[in-house]
């Protein structure tokens, strides 16, 4: 398996070269030059494995330049069961008409969790084979951040530099980051929203002399190592929602799953679980207020907001108003062909629009994509519902999941959602939604009270360069 830009300026390269790259050199993401099909019969053949050992054969698949001797090691240490909090590393709860995959057991409550321990141990074992250093910049809206820093955290050879945007997360994902004491742990508040923090990672990644000299690498769900470890939920939710089905029927067995979209990077990896075979029947794009993805699945035109038009909004970690994954979609899309891709952005970037309005009938027709978008009130309600009926407390953006859900129910088609972290990380609207938070252990509630530390920076990439100039691991 070898990968190339959706841009079209990168040299075909194994897995774990692009691993350390992140951004293609030439602007673009890096994609698979093939997706990779996976039979019924060996869906059959998987249905016996545990969490790590499914992670292993899914990544597999795209894992070139990896043994897979180390590739399980890999996964074995990631999906460790002292790590998620015990078995199982997934758990699938029933809610009435649909059913909650819980993608939240990790040390840092969210589902981000699930790809980053597979790529904080995946990037040790690489720096140690090559013995070098690396330098991790990201931005964060909530969870990615806390997920990548308690992943790498006092990892050998490795520097993390995480901007998140001041004032614009829960007071618990704040914590969880800038408690961290860890001397390879450095938390930047940026003077702006997520979007902003997006921009200077871009323009940092893009200087082609700095990211070489301070060998930059990316967690971002740009990273495709990230995509393909988040493959193997759905796999894995597919497997167990399908095991109560009898076997002559099981290869036909279609869920649909709605997915909490910001940044397009989890819904992109069941996109890709679906072109391998895997029978899912729709995905639903669940946004907030900051509706941009579903105002684009809708009608086939992209407007991403300026950073003042985004809202602040109950479900903090989808106020993203430019989707950094959506440029792989659209790449498929235009039949990845490189040259109308770059056409397309030029655009984008000159007028602050891309039209597909004339390719949109194809997103649920082809591509199995629809959408919808959820508000204060609905999320409010969902959980306040969700709890009277069930008893199970869920976050706010698994309520916008939920919310949208409910409306692409459709007759003997299941209905998945994924969850997207614990309640206790977002009190404040749970409080409203049921009378009271979401109970914190011991542990948690000292995480809040712990000394924070973090840098306050304005929207300016030269003061994000000097942090990482003074820090840099070498």
């Amino acid at each position: 398996m070898k990968y190339r830009s959706t841009r079209g300026g990168l040299p075909p390269a194994p897995f774990t070269e692009i691993l350390i790259e992140g951004l293609a050199p030439d602007g673009g993401l890096v994609v698979p030059e093939t997706v990779p099909t996976v039979t019924p019969d060996e869906l059959e053949a998987w249905r016996e494995l545990d969490y790590a050992g499914l992670a292993a054969e899914v990544i597999g698949r795209y894992a070139s330049g990896l043994s897979a001797e180390a590739l399980a090691d890999i996964c074995r240490a990631a999906y460790a069961p002292e790590v998620f909090g015990g078995e199982p590393i997934v758990p699938l709860t029933p809610l009435g008409e649909v059913t909650l995959v819980g993608l939240s057991e990790g040390p840092t409550l969210a589902f981000k969790d699930m790809a980053m321990q597979f790529l904080g141990q995946l990037l040790e074992h690489e720096l140690t084979e090559r013995g070098t250093t690396l330098n991790i910049l990201g931005a964060t809206s909530g969870d990615t951040g806390s997920a990548a820093e308690y992943a790498l955290r006092g990892k050998h050879g490795v520097a993390v530099f995480m901007l998140s945007p001041q004032g614009r997360m829960s007071a618990f994902q704040r914590a969880q980051m800038y408690s961290l004491t860890d001397e390879n742990i450095h938390n930047i508040a940026v003077e702006g929203d997520f979007d902003d923090c997006q921009h200077l990672v871009k323009v940092l990644a893009g200087d082609t002399a700095f990211k070489r000299e301070h060998r930059l690498g990316a967690v971002n769900s740009i990273n495709f190592a990230r995509i393909a470890a988040q493959l193997v939920y759905y796999f894995w939710a597919w497997l167990r929602h399908s095991d109560a089905v009898e076997p002559a029927e099981r290869a036909g067995h279609r869920v649909s799953i709605t997915v909490p979209s910001g940044n397009f990077g989890n819904i992109f990896s069941g996109w890709l679980a679906r072109r391998m075979g895997l029978p899912l029947h729709r995905l639903v794009l669940a946004t907030n207020e900051n509706n941009v993805l579903d105002e684009f699945f809708r009608t086939g035109v992209y407007r991403p907001r300026t950073g003042e038009a985004t809202f602040a909004t109950s479900s903090p970690s989808m106020d993203i108003s430019r989707a950094s994954n959506l440029e792989r979609f659209v790449f498929e899309v235009l039949g990845r062909d490189p040259e109308a891709l770059r056409e397309h952005w030029a655009g984008l970037e000159r007028d602050g629009v891309l039209d597909l309005s004339a390719e949109q009938h194809r997103f649920a027709a082809e591509f199995g994509i629809v959408s919808g978008a959820s508000s204060h009130a609905e999320r409010v309600e969902t959980i306040r519902e969700t709890h009277r009926a069930t008893g199970v407390v869920v976050d706010p953006h698994t309520a916008d999941g939920l919310a949208v859900a409910a409306r692409h129910l459709e007759p003997g088609i299941p209905m998945l959602v994924l969850e997207t972290a614990k309640p206790q990380k977002f009190p404040e609207i749970v409080a409203e939604a049921i009378g009271a938070p979401a109970e914190l252990p011991a542990e948690l509630r000292e995480l809040l009270e712990a000394p924070q530390h973090v840098v306050d920076v304005p929207n300016d990439a030269v003061a994000v360069r000097n942090l990482i100039e003074a820090h840099a691991a070498h």
